[in-house]
């Protein structure tokens, strides 16, 4: 797995720290006017 997430624009692979806060923005109640959005946690990598 040395290789995983090289491929995107910062050359490493997403760390959980990184991510938690959008699935936390989501699950909040600041989040309840969002919907149908898509949050790309992709390192800038296009969908």
């Amino acid at each position: 797995m040395p290789e995983f997430g090289q491929d995107t624009p910062l050359g490493r692979a997403g760390q959980p720290a990184e991510l938690a806060p959008a699935y936390v923005f989501l699950a909040s109640p600041e989040a309840s006017y969002v919907s149908g959005a898509i949050v790309p946690v992709t390192g800038g990598k296009g969908l």
